[in-house]
């Protein structure tokens, strides 16, 4: 869901720049969805003069934006505070909880009210990029003015939504359209009677490419005394490739246990290759399993390999 810029809301004042609809979420969007609508209330709030929606051109003054929406959110917590693991393919759905605060005059259980929450790379006023979910969220009313909410963000790691350059820290927003019968496809669609609140800077987890590990410990069986020697690689997800890539330097740790043991036991750390390649020696001495365990980074998940069965004699 890459976009190159966002609707946002800073120091009170809406502030339009440019909107881009991803390929990706274009492509399984219909006129009625809720990232459809969004689409088109972002692009219109943006574009000056006349503004092509869904085919149709619509005239919009070169002022016209979207009122502020008396909507505010608080409590956004993305992921359970777990961090988002991406491979190269597939679909994320990421769990999204928030409490949504608004004054009367707004009626959230109407149809065309929608709210949900997205993660941007960035800064709020100028993100890099932005995911959000293919739904709206649901909210249950908790009070005259407040409602517990909760929402999915739909991530496709294989279809453009992450770049190498997304992994690390991210930052949680919500943002809430009240449409007031206003329909976003249709030639009298005006945007002054629509409602926008976009809020940022809220906590998010970091995005991290998922890590693999692998580990053989040769030769097996083996005398008692003899060299082992315990190769492997740690490769991680290459989102500008669709390919998993050698992830270099990194501290591995070689872990040991007995055959009749469930816990592993550092023998040392190494540093991985250029190329993610690991290999180390040590002495043979009871059976048991040898693993590599990698602790992760701020972009990298941590991984541990299965463990491989060496039998000594």
């Amino acid at each position: 869901m890459r976009i190159s810029a966002t609707v946002a809301a800073v120091s009170g004042a809406l502030v339009l720049s440019a909107f881009a609809v991803p390929a990706a979420q274009a492509a399984g969007s219909d006129a009625g969805s809720y990232r459809s609508d969004v689409a088109k209330i972002r692009e219109a709030a943006h574009t000056s003069g006349r503004a092509t929606l869904s085919g149709s051109t619509v005239a919009t003054p070169a002022d016209a934006t979207p009122y502020a929406l008396n909507v505010t959110f608080a409590n956004v917590k993305v992921n359970n505070g777990k961090p988002i693991v991406a491979g190269t393919s597939g679909h994320l759905s990421v769990p999204v909880t928030y409490t949504l605060t608004h004054g009367a005059d707004v009626d959230i259980t109407a149809s065309d009210f929608l709210s949900g929450p997205y993660i941007y790379k960035g800064t709020f006023a100028d993100p890099s990029n932005m995911l959000f979910g293919e739904d709206a969220g649901t909210c249950t009313v908790t009070s005259a003015t407040a409602a517990s909410c909760k929402a999915t963000l739909d991530i496709y790691p294989g279809e453009g939504d992450l770049s190498n350059v997304d992994a690390g820290a991210w930052k949680a927003g919500a943002e809430a359209i009240a449409l007031n019968g206003q329909d976003p496809t249709s030639a009298s669609f005006d945007i002054t009677k629509v409602g926008l609140a976009d809020q940022g800077n809220f906590a998010s987890p970091n995005v991290t490419r998922l890590a693999k590990l692998t580990v053989n410990a040769a030769p097996e069986p083996v005398k008692k005394g003899k060299t082992i020697t315990v190769t492997g690689k740690l490769t991680r997800a290459n989102w500008d490739g669709a390919n998993y890539t050698g992830y270099s330097t990194q501290p591995v740790k070689l872990q040991f246990r007995k055959k009749n043991s469930s816990t592993y036991t550092t023998v040392k750390t190494i540093k991985t290759t250029s190329t993610g390649a690991l290999k180390t020696t040590l002495k043979a001495t009871v059976d048991g399993y040898f693993r590599y365990s990698f602790a992760g980074t701020s972009t990298t998940a941590p991984i541990n390999a299965t463990g491989d069965y060496v039998d000594v004699k």
